[in-house]
C-alpha cells in the first residue's frame, strides 16, 4: 500500500497498543478523507491539502483538543514517510493546531504526595516488606525524575549511575537521555534492590529488568497503574506524577528548554502547557493565601 502504514505503526516501538491504535484510526481517517478528493499517495500531500482537512474537521464540530491530536498524529506519520523515503517533503512543517479549552494537566497536591511518598494509609503500611519497598522506588522515580509509565518498566539494572546519581532512559523515537534522580530515588531504589527484589525473583527467575510484579515478571503498565491505585489518597493517573513533576520544576524557576529536555520532548509546545499550569497554580495560591486577593 501506498501509505504504508502497517510499517509506520511496528515503527512506533515506544508507543502502548492503545497509542498507537489511537494514531492508525487518525490517519485512515485522513486517507479516507484524501480519497474524496482524488489525494491517494503520500506523495501527493501538500500543505494546503492539510490545512483544508483541519477546516474540514473544524467544519464537523470536531473538539480542539481532538483537532489538535489528530495533527499530532499527522505530523509525526509524515515526518516518518519523509525520514523512509515515502515522501520528499513533510507537508505537516509550521502546522499547528490549537490544544482548545480542554483541561490543564492534572498536578497532584501536597497531601497527595505526602500519602503517596511519605505518610501511606494503614492499609499500606500493613503490607509486607518487598512491595512496599519496590512501591517506593517506583514512586520516588514517577515524581523525581518524571519517567514515563513505558520508560519506567523498561529501567533495567544498568540504567543506572549511582556515583553520578544518573538514569539512562530510552524514550520515545528511541531516544535516549539523562535524567538526574533526587537523592531519596536513590535511597528507595537501592533499598530495592538490595532488600526486596530478589524475594520476587524466586524459582530460578532471572532478568535485567529493575522492577517486577508478584510473579517475578517484568513490572507492567498495569502493574503500576494498580500499584498507585492502591497508594493514591484519591484516584490518580500514573501520569499525574509527571505532571507534577514538570510543573513543580517551573514553579521552582527551571528553564522551559531544560524541562522540555528532561521530560524528553521533541517539540517544546508539549512542554509549554506546563507554563499554562504553573501559572494557574500561582494564581489560586495567590487567591487562598494573599489577604487582598
Amino acid at each position: 500500500m501506498a501509505w504504508n502504514t502497517e510499517a509506520y505503526l511496528s515503527s512506533l516501538i515506544s508507543v502502548s497498543d492503545a497509542t498507537a491504535a489511537v494514531y492508525k484510526r487518525d490517519i485512515n481517517a485522513f486517507i479516507n478523507w484524501g480519497r474524496e478528493i482524488d489525494v491517494f499517495e503520500p506523495e501527493d500531500v501538500s500543505r494546503r491539502h492539510i490545512r483544508h482537512y483541519l477546516a474540514w474537521l473544524q467544519e464537523k464540530n470536531y473538539a480542539r483538543r481532538t483537532i489538535a491530536r489528530k495533527t499530532s498524529a499527522l505530523r509525526r506519520y509524515f515526518r516518518w514517510a519523509q525520514q523512509n523515503g515515502i515522501t520528499s517533503t513533510d507537508p505537516c512543517i509550521e502546522i499547528q493546531a490549537a490544544l482548545g479549552e480542554g483541561r490543564l494537566p492534572r498536578v497532584l497536591k501536597q497531601q497527595e504526595i505526602k500519602v503517596l511518598l511519605d505518610s501511606p494509609r494503614a492499609s499500606v503500611l500493613d503490607q509486607d516488606g518487598p512491595r512496599r519497598l519496590r512501591d517506593d522506588a517506583v514512586l520516588e522515580l514517577l515524581y523525581g525524575s518524571g519517567l514515563r509509565v513505558s520508560e519506567l518498566c523498561a529501567l533495567t539494572l544498568k540504567s543506572f549511575d549511582f556515583e553520578k546519581n544518573l538514569v539512562r532512559v530510552l524514550g520515545k523515537g528511541n531516544k535516549e537521555r539523562l535524567i538526574p534522580l533526587s537523592q531519596k530515588s536513590v535511597k528507595a531504589i537501592n533499598a530495592w534492590i538490595s532488600e526486596g527484589r530478589s524475594e520476587f525473583l524466586t524459582n530460578g527467575k532471572s532478568h535485567e529488568f529493575l522492577f517486577v510484579n508478584l510473579r517475578g515478571k517484568p513490572l507492567t503498565p498495569r502493574d503500576l497503574r494498580r500499584l498507585i491505585d492502591r497508594r493514591a489518597l484519591s484516584p490518580t493517573n500514573p501520569h499525574a506524577l509527571r505532571h507534577t513533576y514538570a510543573t513543580h520544576l517551573l514553579d521552582g524557576g527551571a528553564d522551559l528548554r531544560e524541562v522540555q529536555e528532561l521530560l524528553g520532548h521533541a517539540d517544546l509546545g508539549s512542554t509549554q502547557i506546563y507554563t499554562h499550569v504553573s501559572k494557574e497554580r500561582l494564581k489560586r495560591v495567590h487567591k487562598d493565601t494573599h489577604p487582598r486577593a
